[in-house]
């Protein structure tokens, strides 16, 4: 900085000069008593209307997919900038297409950094293309923003603490290609009594009563008998799925984790949840993992709103490996706060006697339950009364533990208009 050291040094300069008659000297001690001030002046107002943002083309994204961020700099004054060097932070785990990282203090970003120079009132912008290829939540950002005097001999910084968030999804697959069947794989949804009918469900026709309602008169079947035919519809109530997923991938949560295991758990759990989506089931989810900064375990509240699916991928997508509990203590604990007829849905890649005693004990209670074991071996134990499928992670088509006929469903593009259409609009 600019002080009454640079004075001193110049009063010094002029005084040798003058003794030994150096012209040169003199020259010396001109220049620093004036390039000195206006180079100090010149980077006091360096920063001083500099705007810096960064721009991402998505919020949420799936597996694979890219997403385009632009980073933009304007300079909102008369002084221009002979240099400015931006230098932000990108998560590693998201690889760029083109361009390099500089290494930080920190194991999990990189510096993205950009040196650039700019005149009055201009803008400059760069653009990255990222590659989604781990599932999460990931922070853009802070930003350090330096520059300073066209001589270079001053420079003065900035920290910009603005962080831009972007989700990525797990993978999601249709049911059928993870081995379980497309029809009815947690068991039957007709109601045992015929309290509601489903108008979306026509399974016949019938002559009309005197208290039918209009609305649901079969004309072609009306024009074919000659005489008034109403529809007759399935009989079925709410179907409630939760999902129960357990983080752990060794026997004792504590042990450790195998991250690969893990990533199948959790993109298993949310092909689950979107298959029940689509079905129009009233879904939930609940995790014996935490989010990040977080020690309690997930929860989604089972419901039917047109954003649930959305609410469950974004938790899938902020799964940890630090699992808060056992899975058999969460079933136990929660379960009782669940709807009766609900279907509790168990997806872990390790199946203990611990959890099969949990298991046991709450079919005997009176749930429904249904097993997604990915494990090496097939549960040896008798489930009877238990749905059960056996996923194993070293096979690429999976089959059922207990098998049926698979049909083939379209959910995928279904899932990706629903979820990033419907978060666009």
């Amino acid at each position: 900085m600019f002080n009454e050291t640079w004075i001193a040094l110049a009063l010094f300069i002029t005084l040798l000069g003058l003794v030994m008659g150096q012209d040169g000297l003199l020259l010396v001690a001109v220049l620093i008593l004036t390039v000195a001030p206006l180079a100090w002046l010149w980077n006091e107002y360096s920063l001083y209307g500099v705007e810096y943002e960064r721009l991402l083309s998505e919020r949420r994204a799936f597996l694979g997919e890219t997403v385009d961020i632009t980073l933009r700099v304007a300079n909102r004054k008369l002084l221009p900038l002979g240099w400015l060097r931006v230098d932000d932070q990108f998560p590693l785990a998201l690889p760029l297409t083109k361009g390099e990282w500089s290494p930080s203090p920190q194991p999990t970003v990189g510096y993205v950094s950009n040196l650039l120079s700019l005149r009055w009132y201009e803008r400059t912008s760069r653009r990255y293309q990222i590659l989604c290829q781990e599932r999460g939540f990931y922070a853009f950002g802070p930003a350090s923003i330096r520059s300073g005097d066209i001589f270079g001999l001053f420079s003065k910084a900035y920290k910009s603490d603005h962080l831009d968030w972007l989700i990525v999804y797990p993978k999601v697959e249709p049911i059928e290609s993870l081995g379980l069947p497309a029809k009815d794989p947690f068991g039957e949804t007709k109601a045992r009594q015929r309290i509601f009918e489903d108008p979306s469900r026509t399974i016949g026709v019938r002559d009309h009563q005197p208290e039918d309602s209009f609305k649901h008169i079969h004309w072609k079947a009306t024009a074919r008998h000659q005489e008034l035919q109403v529809k007759v519809y399935e009989p079925t109530t709410t179907f409630n799925l939760i999902v129960f997923l357990n983080v752990a991938t060794l026997p004792r949560h504590w042990q450790g984790t195998i991250p690969p295991l893990l990533e199948r758990a959790i993109s298993v759990a949310a092909s689950i949840a979107s298959y029940g989506v689509a079905q129009r089931y009233t879904v939930g989810l609940l995790a014996n993992g935490c989010l990040p900064m977080s020690d309690q375990p997930i929860k989604v509240l089972p419901g039917r709103s047109p954003n649930q699916l959305t609410r469950i991928l974004e938790a899938l997508a902020a799964v940890t490996s630090f699992a808060t509990s056992s899975i058999e203590d969460l079933l136990s604990a929660e379960s009782p706060k669940l709807p009766w007829g609900a279907t509790l849905v168990v997806v872990s890649a390790v199946f203990t006697d611990e959890l099969l005693a949990t298991m046991l004990r709450l079919r005997d209670a009176g749930r429904r339950l249904v097993l997604v074991s990915l494990a090496d071996e097939a549960p040896s134990h008798e489930l009877t009364g238990i749905i059960a499928y056996h996923l194993p992670e070293e096979e690429l088509d999976f089959k059922p533990y207990e098998g049926a006929e698979a049909q083939q469903i379209a959910i995928s593009e279904w899932v990706h208009k629903s979820v990033v259409g419907g978060i666009e609009a």
